[in-house]
């Protein structure tokens, strides 16, 4: 999931995937690709934001996708109707799942919150006990949870089952995130997520062997497989 944050820094993102799908992600939209059983993308800063010096500025997010649910027909989608809580010096636009009454349109495939919240200063809002898992990131200003300060781009896990009260004394962008826990655990290898590693290392050999479809428009480059991925969740 992409969300570009407004301001000096927004830029933008040319998304191309193997389903043929493609789109101009800009701040004020969600894109939300969805993996499933395979897919491949390409992300790029569209050429005139190149030649002008590209920027960006904003949270791409991976969703784990529920038991049962794993191997799915791969989609892609972007949706900019979402909706927006406006109150008590504090304003929420909902990207994915409710919140406070609110629903945003963009494919759940598990309970899930995803909320981008703006605190005026001395404004505060109270993040309910509802999801089984909760965390918080500050991306701008400041802001803390319960008096206790938030760090700078810093994931702050929430405790299960204890509502809360996000303030900020002078005005902070909070990231509000959370959802529906799992029975079965996750692992990652490099670009590669699912409960089996099993299946993560037939993923390995087919990306090895080219055996996942090019991306229409984009077929020149293509990343080879590590071997050490910055990103993995077993040894």
């Amino acid at each position: 999931m992409t969300w570009l944050f407004d301001g000096d820094f927004a830029g933008a993102i040319e998304h191309r995937d193997s389903l043929g799908s493609f789109a101009t992600i800009r701040p004020g939209q969600v894109n939300l690709m969805t993996a499933g059983k395979g897919i491949v993308h390409s992300e790029r800063s569209p050429s005139g934001e190149r030649e002008k010096g590209a920027k960006l500025y904003g949270m791409q997010t991976w969703l784990a996708l529920p038991d049962g649910q794993e191997d799915i027909a791969p989609a892609f989608e972007c949706r900019t109707e979402l909706p927006l809580i406006d109150g008590g010096g504090a304003s929420a636009r909902v990207i994915m799942g409710t919140l406070w009454g609110s629903t945003a349109p963009t494919t759940q495939h598990a309970a899930t919150i995803y909320a981008d919240v703006m605190l005026e200063a001395g404004g505060s809002i109270p993040i309910d006990a509802e999801a089984d898992e909760r965390a918080v990131m500050l991306v701008g200003g400041s802001a803390a949870i319960d008096g206790i300060p938030l760090g700078l781009y810093g994931l702050t896990v929430l405790s299960p089952g204890a509502a809360m009260t996000l303030s900020s004394a002078n005005g902070g962008r909070v990231m509000l995130m959370g959802g529906e826990a799992f029975v079965t655990r996750r692992h990652v290898w490099w670009n590669f997520a699912h409960s089996s590693r099993e299946h993560i290392e037939q993923a390995k050999q087919d990306w090895l062997n080219h055996r996942f479809p090019l991306v229409p428009g984009d077929e020149d480059e293509r990343i080879p497989l590590p071997d050490k991925p910055t990103t993995v969740s077993y040894p």
